[in-house]
């Protein structure tokens, strides 16, 4: 395959992608298959002789969607949206062709450049002071990982990069139990452990208690350990928790501890000036990560990390080789040095594409829109006979059970998992079986919201 075929098949690709966005509503949302079916239809082994486009084409069509979860579906109100706007769409397809690595500002300048003035474009879409700056990350998990790693080497004054943990003091992170796997994740990673990030009490709103934060810390300090710092939560992932962001960071401030807030979901929102009293006082915060990728229409992937100062984060992710030095540019940005991988794809020009193609008051209409609907929706489902609301809705997020206990209300979520019209997934509240439901898919409408209600009506015992 030349570039003279890849014109052509592109144009056999663009023409496919438009009929399967415009037929998604006809499809199951998620895809009515067993383990193993997709594989049974690949070759065990790799062909030896090249095998025509047409051929390969005709077998991605026949086996590819057929054997995939529809994440762009508008009835998908599962986990959180990873949404794909058309004009972020095209930024990718022109971003691969370009095939840029923007490691270094010398090997990507239009990359490095972009992403810093996209930056300074959500920053202040997003209500944040001035000071901020930031870089793009493939997921929130490398930016918390980032957040983690940098609060180790603070707390240890950068001797963990040198020397490594042994013997070093016993590190304790602080969260809540609302906070996102990749916090857990990045604790372990870190070589913090697993034991080391307490999870502080959270009351009835579900938010981190602060008095209890600021007691952990002070019993940790007591017993010898070595405080390194406090994740928030703002938009949990299970039940869209959040905590009070300003109290917790004034008791973090006060024990001397940099904050993390992890917004990977609600800080697209935060275009939205009347949604801002949820992380009411972020503007304290070290570091903050939101995916506008999630629920801002950016293709997947592109997390956003704003950073009130880069230098710690820099001092501990940052190595320049040699071979990576830029002569005489000694102060120019290299973003590799503010992350963990070296090679980065050119993420900001679906950013440019996406802010510029809908407007931020673009956004802001489908973010209240879905808002809205997902209300209506709670509402729609309270008056059905055996099913409760659990957790109201917090923006676009809700949870909801039968009234019958757990057993029923996990049998009732196969039912509709299986109906194929929505696809909704669960969680746990206070150790009960609940049914999560998050609106928030970039082409959804009204109506694609409301068929919830119907569909649980079609579906409950008895019905």
């Amino acid at each position: 395959m030349d570039h003279d075929d890849l014109r052509h098949w592109s144009r056999r690709a663009a023409d496919w992608a438009h009929a399967y966005h415009a037929g998604l509503r006809d499809r199951p949302v998620r895809a009515p298959l067993n383990p193993g079916t997709i594989a049974a239809q690949l070759p065990v082994c790799a062909p030896e002789a090249p095998e025509p486009m047409d051929a390969i084409f005709a077998d991605f069509e026949r086996i590819v969607p057929a054997g995939m979860t529809h994440w762009q579906h508008p009835r998908f109100f599962a986990y959180f949206p990873a949404n794909a706007a058309p004009a972020s769409m095209l930024a990718e397809q022109l971003a691969n062709a370009i095939a840029a690595q923007g490691m270094l500002w010398q090997t990507s300048p239009a990359a490095t450049e972009m992403e810093q003035v996209m930056i300074g474009w959500l920053r202040d879409a997003l209500g944040l002071p001035g000071q901020f700056t930031g870089t793009i990350h493939d997921s929130a998990t490398t930016a918390t990982l980032s957040a983690v790693l940098t609060m180790r080497e603070r707390a240890l004054d950068w001797a963990g990069v040198r020397d490594g943990l042994s013997g070093q003091p016993r590190l304790r992170l602080y969260a809540s139990a609302e906070t996102h796997s990749s916090v857990d994740k990045a604790a372990r990673i870190a070589g913090i452990g697993q034991d080391n990030l307490v999870k502080v009490e959270t009351g009835a709103d579900n938010a981190l208690v602060p008095q209890a934060l600021a007691a952990a810390i002070t019993a940790d300090r007591a017993a010898g350990m070595l405080p390194a710092g406090v994740i928030l939560c703002a938009g949990g992932t299970s039940i869209g928790a959040f905590d009070r962001i300003g109290d917790s960071i004034a008791v973090a401030k006060a024990a001397g501890l940099p904050v993390h807030v992890d917004a990977a979901w609600a800080g697209s929102a935060m275009i939205c000036p009347e949604f801002r009293f949820l992380w009411q006082g972020v503007e304290g915060a070290d570091s903050i990560v939101f995916n506008p990728h999630k629920w801002l229409g950016a293709q997947f992937d592109c997390a956003v990390q704003f950073l009130a100062d880069p230098g710690p984060q820099i001092r501990t992710l940052g190595l320049r080789p040699s071979y990576l030095a830029t002569p005489g540019a000694e102060e120019i940005t290299n973003f590799n040095e503010w992350t963990v991988p070296l090679g980065r794809r050119f993420r900001a020009l679906k950013l440019w594409f996406l802010l510029r193609a809908y407007g931020l008051e673009g956004l802001r209409s489908r973010i209240r829109n879905h808002v809205a609907w997902a209300a209506a929706a709670a509402d729609a489902l309270a008056v059905l006979p055996g099913v409760e609301i659990v957790t109201p809705p917090a923006l676009s997020l809700f949870t909801f059970a039968l009234t019958a206990g757990d057993a029923a209300t996990e049998a009732l979520l196969a039912r509709i998992n299986d109906d194929g019209r929505i696809y909704l997934t669960p969680t746990r509240v206070r150790g009960r079986s609940v049914i999560r439901v998050q609106v928030g898919q970039f082409d959804c409408t009204a109506e694609d919201v409301a068929v919830i209600a119907r569909v649980v009506a079609d579906l409950l015992p008895g019905a």
